[in-house]
C-alpha cells in the first residue's frame, strides 16, 4: 500500500497559530516595523533591513512540522533531518517530542509503517524518497516551492540530454536532491561548483579542454557516477541551490554562457546551453534589502543572525563584510558583554564546521549605529531578544 503524503499541510492550521506565535513572534520587532525600522534608546539606534527573518517556506515548514505533532500525539514522528538551518527552531521540534534521523542513535532503519516522517524544506534525495515510499510511512512533505522549481528545470535538462551545473554547496541538504533530480534518468548528469574559482576551471576546460583526469580530481565528489569532462560538457544546463549569493549565481551562469558561445559559436548555444534564475526570491529580497541599508545608513557595525550553517544567512553576513564591521551570531547569548562577542568568522562555506571566534571591544563607545538583518529561518523572538540585548549592553539610558 503506497504511503499517505501530506503536502499542503493537515487541516491544523487554527489549532497550532497560538503555540507557533508564543514560540516565535516579538513585541519589539513588530515595535520596529510600526517604527519605521529604526529604534533609538539612549546612545543606541539600530536600523533593521526591511526584509528579513522567517521566508514563506520556512515559515509553512514549521507550521505542517507542529501540525503534524497536533495531528498525530500518539505517533512516533520522525524529521530525516533539520527542517531549517536554525537551532532554536530544531530544538523546539524536539522539545515536543519530533525525533531526527540524523541524531546519534537514530536511522530510518527502525521506521515503521505506523511512524509519521516529516521532509524537511530542502527536501530528500530521490533515492531517499523511494526508501520512505517503500517502508509505508505517513510522509508530511514540506519542500520549499523555489526548490521545486529548481528541481524541474533540473528534470528538464536531463530528459533533454543536459547537464546540470549547479552553483551550491556539494554537501548542502538541499544541493544534495537537487541533484540526484537529474539522476533519475538514464543519461541525466550533474556537476556542481561553489563559486567563480571553481566555475572559471569548468569554463576553461569547455573551451580548451584539459587534463581529464585532473578534473575529476578535482571534482570527483561533485560529479554524477560516471561523468566525463569531454563528453558530459558539450550541452550543459545552469541552476542553483537557492540560498546561494545571487549576484555570484549570476555571474556564474554569464560565465558558462559566455564559454559555451565560444567553444560551440553563438548560433549554436541555444542548443548548447540553458539558463535559469533559480535564487528563490526571499533569499534575493533579504540580500536587496541588506544592500539598500548599507546604502543609505552610515552603520558603525553589522550584526547577521542566523544559524551557521545556514546558507543564505553566511551569505547576507559576506556581503555586510565587504561594506562595514560584520559579526554573524547565532544567538542573543552570542552578545556576552560589551568587551566579547562570540560570532562565526565570514567567508567560510556554511558547510565548514568551524569555532566560534570571540571578539574584543566589538561595541564602538559613544553614540552607535547598528545594522541588523536575519538569515530566513531566523524567528523574530531571535531577533527580538538580539535587540534587548544590545540596549541592555550599550548601557544606561539605552533600556534592557
Amino acid at each position: 500500500m503506497p504511503p499517505i503524503i501530506f503536502r499542503k499541510g493537515l487541516d491544523m492550521k487554527a489549532a497550532v497559530a497560538g503555540d507557533l506565535a508564543a514560540a516565535y513572534d516579538s513585541a519589539i520587532v513588530e515595535e520596529l516595523r510600526q517604527a519605521g525600522f529604526v529604534r533609538t534608546q539612549g546612545r543606541l539606534t539600530i536600523h533593521l533591513a526591511r526584509e528579513f527573518g522567517f521566508c514563506y517556506g520556512v515559515d509553512r515548514a514549521v507550521d505542517y512540522a507542529y501540525q503534524t505533532r497536533k495531528r498525530f500525539p500518539t505517533k512516533r514522528v520522525f524529521l530525516t533531518g533539520e527542517i531549517i538551518h536554525n537551532p532554536h527552531v530544531n530544538d523546539q521540534l524536539r522539545a515536543q517530542g519530533i525525533r531526527f534521523l540524523t541524531d546519534p542513535g537514530e536511522d530510518d532503519s527502525t521506521l515503521a509503517a505506523d511512524d509519521v516522517v516529516i521532509l524537511p524544506a530542502f527536501g530528500v534525495s530521490v533515492g531517499d524518497m523511494a526508501r520512505l515510499d517503500r517502508q509505508g510511512c505517513t510522509l508530511v512533505d514540506t519542500t520549499c516551492g523555489s526548490v521545486l522549481t529548481v528541481w524541474k528545470n533540473v528534470k528538464r535538462y536531463a530528459q533533454d540530454g543536459f547537464t546540470s551545473v549547479i552553483h551550491g554547496k556539494v554537501t548542502h541538504e538541499e544541493t544534495r536532491a537537487t541533484a540526484s533530480q537529474a539522476t533519475q534518468y538514464p543519461d541525466g548528469h550533474y556537476l556542481v561548483v561553489l563559486d567563480r574559482e571553481e566555475a572559471a576551471f569548468v569554463c576553461d576546460y569547455i573551451v580548451s579542454g584539459g587534463d581529464r583526469a585532473a578534473f575529476l580530481a578535482r571534482f570527483g565528489k561533485a560529479v554524477s557516477a560516471g561523468f566525463d569532462p569531454d563528453l558530459h560538457l558539450q550541452r550543459i544546463g545552469c541552476a542553483n541551490q537557492t540560498t546561494m549569493l545571487m549576484s555570484e549565481s549570476l555571474d556564474i551562469g554569464e560565465m558558462f554562457g559566455r564559454a559555451m558561445a565560444q567553444r560551440y559559436g553563438t548560433d549554436a548555444l541555444p542548443s548548447v546551453f540553458r539558463a535559469f534564475d533559480t535564487i528563490c526570491s526571499a533569499t534575493q529580497d533579504r540580500q536587496d534589502a541588506v544592500i539598500s541599508l548599507l546604502n543609505e545608513v552610515p552603520l558603525d557595525l553589522m550584526l547577521v543572525i542566523g544559524g551557521y550553517n545556514s546558507s543564505n544567512t553566511c551569505n547576507l553576513a559576506k556581503i555586510c563584510a565587504e561594506r562595514c564591521p560584520t559579526f554573524h551570531i547565532a544567538a542573543p547569548d552570542c552578545l556576552v558583554s560589551a568587551l566579547a562577542l562570540r560570532h562565526r568568522p565570514i567567508g567560510l562555506p556554511s558547510t565548514s564546521i568551524v569555532a566560534e571566534a570571540i571578539a574584543a571591544d566589538w561595541l564602538p563607545p559613544g553614540p552607535v549605529i547598528v545594522g541588523l538583518t536575519a538569515g530566513a529561518s531566523t524567528p523574530n523572538n531571535i531577533v527580538g531578544q538580539v535587540v534587548s540585548r544590545l540596549e541592555a549592553l550599550a548601557g544606561p539610558g539605552s533600556g534592557s
